[in-house]
């Protein structure tokens, strides 16, 4: 894994003339300068467009297309497939709305889908959703690459690596070729790493899908999700499902992101230097049980992390001894906001068994760091920490 905290994401990166991920972050889907325009412009706000004559190019109607989505897209594309001419990213009204559109523009009736078990809590509603439509869905965990275990005749494998809530890794390569082999298509979640922690495609991936309302964007103000892949015949199908559902963003939405990716080199190198530093200090505490961060040396992920992924992310996650304890420390914490969601620049925590949805222990906590000074935060988590045991 290279270390972008030294070399602001440079490398080895033959595929442009300006290789660093802030460099990058803060150029993508840059218009072409003109006098007297804005660096970023505006966001467009139409319902329909001017079109006389034939229905030809490429703005016609709102929920089809429009000029600030276009602008996002590039940006977003230029981040997960930087030099892939071949790649296509559509944007979505929220990370929901994306996962939905890969899973049921690419499946049919009689088709088997393999998701993890341990991954995002809509997961079983959506599962619900599919087996209505005569679709097999099958589940194992994330962890140990156990999905191969169940991939044979699958139509379609859902990776989410790392893990949310419990942050287990995957191997990528691995699942992608097995998959591949056996002829099915692969989709990776790749929210709680970015584009900035792990490609997808690169790693031989058919998608690459996110929540846009998590790091990406960053500020816990926006709803927002994306399909990136590099087949057309697959993601026309994607941009098919979206027209019919119409589960687009809105063009305010869409700019504020846009805008927020500027930073996005900046705020992900402080959350996950300072995620680890929160790590390493959670390690020492007695009444913690059950630390996962990949990027730990003795994290059980670590190793295949490191593999795959130049960024280790920002959540952190733990086990304090009961629901009583866990809610204690919340409540002890200052800097922190008590919320769900992850990846914004304050600090969140929560209780995750609060939602009933992931098998997780009552006294789980799902921890997200923010853009606060490392010391500062460190020392109210430990504080918190104290006044719990109290």
């Amino acid at each position: 894994m290279s270390d972008p905290t030294t070399d602001g994401g440079h490398g080895t990166d033959p595929r442009g003339p300006f290789p660093g991920d802030g460099t990058r972050a803060v150029r993508a889907g840059l218009p072409e300068s003109v006098k007297h325009e804005p660096t970023l412009p505006g966001p467009v706000f139409a319902a329909h467009f001017h079109l006389p004559g034939d229905p030809t190019g490429p703005y016609t109607y709102g929920r089809d297309e429009n000029p600030t989505w276009t602008l996002l897209e590039q940006a977003i594309g230029e981040l997960e497939a930087p030099g892939q001419d071949d790649a296509e990213t559509l944007v979505f009204a929220s990370g929901m709305a994306a996962i939905s559109s890969v899973l049921f523009s690419q499946l049919r009736t009689g088709d088997t889908v393999v998701l993890p078990n341990d991954g995002y809590q809509a997961l079983p509603l959506v599962r619900t959703q599919l087996e209505a439509y005569g679709i097999e869905v099958r589940t194992a965990p994330t962890g140990g690459d156990a999905q191969l275990d169940v991939l044979d005749g699958a139509r379609l494998l859902w990776i989410e690596t790392p893990s949310n809530p419990g942050l287990d890794v995957c191997d990528v390569r691995r699942l992608a070729e097995a998959a591949h082999a056996r002829g099915a298509l692969v989709a990776v979640d790749n929210t709680l790493a970015t584009p900035l922690g792990q490609r997808p495609l690169e790693l031989g991936a058919d998608f690459a899908v996110a929540s846009g309302t998590k790091q990406l964007t960053g500020h816990g103000d926006v709803l927002l999700g994306y399909v990136a892949g590099r087949d057309a015949e697959a993601m026309a199908a994607v941009r098919r499902w979206r027209k019919i559902v119409g589960a687009i963003p809105g063009p305010m939405e869409a700019w504020l992101a846009h805008r927020s990716i500027a930073t996005l080199q900046l705020r992900v190198d402080r959350q996950n230097a300072t995620a680890l530093t929160l790590a390493r200090a959670l390690r020492e505490r007695p009444e913690v049980t059950g630390l996962r961060y990949p990027g730990l040396p003795d994290d059980p992920s670590h190793r295949v992390a490191s593999q795959q992924m130049r960024r280790f992310g920002c959540v952190v996650s733990f086990t304090l001894s009961t629901r009583a304890h866990a809610d204690r420390f919340l409540d002890a914490l200052r800097l922190v906001d008590a919320a769900t969601s992850f990846g914004g620049v304050r600090s969140t925590a929560e209780r995750r068994g609060r939602w009933g949805g992931d098998a997780v222990p009552e006294g789980f906590i799902r921890f997200s760091v923010g853009a606060e000074d490392p010391a500062d935060l460190v020392a109210d988590v430990l504080h918190a920490l104290d006044e719990a045991a109290a």
